[in-house]
């Protein structure tokens, strides 16, 4: 059993002063898809059931590769040094808008589709990206033509291209079953990161508006293919006002969960800049979550290569400790990257530095991973 930490959460379960309460625990919690499976909209009750007694880890391409393995079947870097798995599987579906057989970070859909199912049948939960290519240049996600986002409005050059691209989406989300023949519920994080500049969709290369309809289209068009198992995940990069961060919000009818992404570096070797920064985003975020009653979230954060060998509890936790948080999501541990010539990973593996840290932090009471889920439900 995991020993009870006292620490900031807790008070701010109890302190009005720090948390606003009065939004967050009415009732009134509800998907943006009216039509949503039951196991989704369980799934959205549980989520904000779990954020009350800590937060989600979870690891983007745990179960396909880690540092110096692929493929293993049941294995997970995350797994090896804790015993457990992550609570939440991030995936990324870009390469299925061109057919091919394989993600953008060379994972067969074959197996996506399997571990989906594997996390689903074990309670875990599964939220997917989709770094899709520029309709518009053909190029990939990160180039970043202005007016690309323009081309594929309805009527616009490339509207059907994208049409067809949703079309395989669709697909790929109602192929995603569990035993019983139910369609999974997904945390689906589509035009992520739009606050930054580095993607076709990103800020500066479309007016608000333009993302505006771009999400309700995708929103209204998946639904019209049938697609009712997935919760909708707003997520930006770095802001620093409520406006900033709402600028291109589709609508409380169209977003289920609020979060953003935000990684610390090596000019920031102390991590006194990331605790700041995650702190003050999630207090503008609280401040706009308590009028709209959704969930929140760090979709995406890390440090490449966890050099800090009391990272997780010394940083990361005293980043995301003051707020009622879904999850948290770490990126992948690709291992040796060949051109970059270093290692790129942001969760541990045995032997890494912060191994022991880690274990510490799995141990705490508020971080929940896969087998703490049933217990923190009843």
């Amino acid at each position: 059993m995991k020993k009870y930490i006292l620490t900031f959460l807790t008070l701010t379960f109890i302190s009005s002063s720090c948390f606003s309460r009065k939004s967050m625990d009415n009732t009134n919690l509800s998907l943006s898809d009216k039509k949503a499976t039951a196991e989704t909209q369980t799934l959205y009750k549980n989520l904000k059931k779990l954020s009350k007694k800590g937060f989600l880890f979870g690891h983007q391409d745990d179960l396909a590769y880690g540092v110096k393995w692929k493929y293993e079947d049941g294995r997970s870097d995350i797994k090896d040094v804790a015993g457990d798995y992550p609570a939440v599987y991030g995936w990324d579906i870009a390469g299925l808008e061109n057919d091919k057989p394989n993600n953008i970070d060379g994972v067969p859909f074959a197996k996506m589709k399997q571990y989906i199912t594997e996390v689903n049948s074990r309670g875990g939960i599964s939220t997917i990206s989709w770094h899709f290519d520029n309709p518009a240049t053909g190029k990939d996600a990160w180039d970043h033509t202005p007016k690309s986002l323009k081309t594929i409005l309805p009527g616009a050059e490339n509207h059907k291209k994208f049409t067809s691209w949703l079309d395989k989406a669709a697909t790929f989300f109602l192929s995603l079953k569990d035993k019983n023949g139910k369609n999974i519920p997904i945390l689906f994080r589509p035009f992520h990161e739009l606050t930054g500049g580095w993607f076709w969709w990103g800020k500066g290369n479309c007016t608000p508006e333009e993302f505006k309809t771009a999400w309700k289209f995708t929103f209204d068009y998946l639904q019209k293919k049938g697609v009712h198992n997935l919760i909708y995940v707003y997520n930006t990069s770095s802001f620093g006002s409520e406006s900033d961060f709402l600028a291109n919000y589709p609508g409380d009818e169209y977003a289920d969960i609020l979060s953003f992404d935000t990684y610390q570096n090596n000019t920031d070797s102390t991590g006194q800049k990331f605790i700041s920064e995650v702190q003050n985003q999630f207090k503008i975020l609280n401040e706009i979550n308590t009028k709209k009653n959704k969930l929140m979230a760090l979709a995406e954060a890390g440090y490449e290569a966890v050099p800090d060998p009391k990272w997780w509890t010394g940083t990361l936790l005293k980043a995301v400790e003051n707020y009622e948080i879904s999850y948290v999501l770490l990126w992948r541990n690709h291992g040796w990257q060949e051109k970059e010539q270093k290692m790129h990973y942001y969760a541990p593996f045995s032997g890494q530095v912060s191994e022991k840290d880690f274990v510490d932090f799995y141990n705490l009471d508020q971080t929940i991973f896969e087998k703490d889920i049933p217990k923190k439900l009843k």
